[in-house]
């Protein structure tokens, strides 16, 4: 059975009453395969090379300026997705992290964040300052956000496992943006993920609207005066989306609601235009509402901050002696060393954003966790290889893709060295590169290469 023919009564007749004359054409879409793509990471290397030297046949997406429309490639399987140099993703879920303004130095907080895809673009738009605040409620979600950020490469991260308001009682109106990609009854993943159609029966828009608009009331009062807040979902009901957003904005008078882009074959909201509307039918891609809203900055609003940037320590002489004399060993620590603080908790040893973190909540990662230091030895850890790449470190084994030992490494099988490049390789601890991009560690001695690749990462 067609997808079309699978779609509930109730929503074909919601969906025509919606469209109009474009009904049919909406309809029609569910009969049509789904679209991919993926994500650039900026941070190591640019759309424009990405582009260039991938081996896929790329199209660029109209409303973001690092993400590709990508059809029947191995993308899961190529060298660089491990490096973290590309995020696969549904082209439309791209929308939400494009329309919110970042800034480098900006207080962030992705608010149902898992599986990663948005959080690790507004890692990347953050350029290594300031502060992201990933959560999810459920941590067994959030362990998979946990693992794309660090391969991602993000430094400047907490990701956290609380309620919205568990967050708020310990931050406070601490953050100067915040992503609300919602929870919802999944309308616009028909095509994508059919068995969505059979949750939607069981659970539809009048079971999230409730928890939707709870959740972004909370996030508005952990929004700083003068802040912005995105709320999305990727549903077409009007009850999860402009009127989630008309209840927040007359609930909260300081809200107002933001134009929104202009992107080609998007609609506006209905009943408050300046949203966006995708639908499969106008654009190449599943569907998507978003709403861009502003905090009044006004000195009166009841906000109070409750944590501090107030911590920067990162001087070298802080670490241990066995953690400095690896870290004298990479050449850019600098800027670590001026916006994280060294902290080490047991065995484990971490570089954590210069925040006063609330003590209350549940973290599964605050900063980097840079290694292990037990009985007088210090071992790196495979997120801290993910910051670095072939310049940053004095020993490096730097293969090409067509290379069959970067897939032997992925999959943590011993490396055979040439010659030349035993010649060049010093006893020790070895970052293991594809095109000049860290895949994670080896460990050199008596002639062989010793595989350090994290073994939860390991192909399979």
């Amino acid at each position: 059975m067609s997808v079309r023919e699978r779609l509930p009564e109730e929503f074909v007749a919601r969906m025509r009453g919606q469209l109009g004359e474009e009904a049919e054409a909406f309809l029609s879409s569910c009969e049509r395969e789904a679209y991919s793509g993926i994500r650039v990471n900026t941070g190591k290397i640019s759309a424009v090379d990405a582009a260039e030297k991938l081996p896929f046949v790329l199209r660029p997406i109209l409303w973001t300026e690092n993400g590709f429309y990508v059809e029947n490639a191995p993308v899961s399987r190529h060298p660089w997705y491990f490096a973290g140099l590309y995020y696969i993703q549904e082209p439309s879920a791209m929308l939400p992290a494009s329309l919110l303004p970042i800034a480098p130095g900006d207080r962030v907080l992705d608010l149902c964040a898992a599986p990663g895809g948005k959080a690790t673009e507004l890692a990347s738009r953050l350029e290594g300052s300031g502060l992201l605040v990933a959560n999810d409620v459920s941590a067994s979600r959030a362990k998979a956000l946990v693992k794309n950020l660090a391969v991602w490469g993000a430094a400047n991260v907490c990701v956290t496992a609380e309620t919205p308001e568990r967050l708020f009682k310990a931050f406070g109106c601490f953050f100067d943006k915040i992503l609300v990609d919602a929870p919802c009854s999944g309308e616009g993943m028909f095509r994508k993920d059919s068995s969505l159609i059979a949750s939607w029966m069981e659970k539809g828009p009048e079971e999230y609207a409730p928890l939707q608009k709870e959740i972004l009331s909370w996030a508005v009062r952990m929004l700083k005066p003068g802040g912005m807040l995105l709320y999305s979902t990727c549903t077409f009901s009007e009850e999860e989306d402009e009127a989630v957003v008309a209840d927040a904005l007359e609930r909260f008078p300081e809200l107002t609601l933001v134009p929104a882009k202009r992107i080609e074959g998007a609609a506006p909201g209905r009943g408050l235009e300046n949203c966006v509307r995708l639908y499969p039918h106008r654009v190449e891609g599943e569907g998507h509402f978003a709403a861009l809203l502003r905090k009044r900055p006004k000195e009166e609003n009841d906000c109070t901050e409750t944590m501090r940037n107030n911590l920067r320590n990162g001087k070298m002489e802080r670490f241990p002696g066995e953690v400095r004399d690896f870290f004298a060993r990479i050449s850019c620590t600098e800027a670590w060393l001026e916006e994280f603080r060294y902290e080490q908790i047991g065995e484990q040893c971490l570089l954590v954003p210069p925040f006063d973190l609330p003590k209350s909540i549940r973290y599964l990662r605050t900063g980097v966790r840079v290694g292990t230091l037990k009985r007088g030895r210090f071992e790196p850890s495979q997120e801290l290889a993910m910051l670095l790449d072939s310049s940053c470190f004095d020993v490096v084994l730097d293969l090409e893709t067509e290379d069959e030992r970067v897939l032997r490494y992925l999959k943590g099988e011993t490396i055979a060295l040439e010659t030349a490049e035993t010649d060049r390789l010093a006893e020790g601890w070895v970052l293991v590169c594809v095109d000049g991009h860290a895949l994670g560690w080896g460990k050199y001695g008596n002639g062989s290469l010793k595989n350090k690749y994290y073994p939860g990462w390991r192909l399979q």
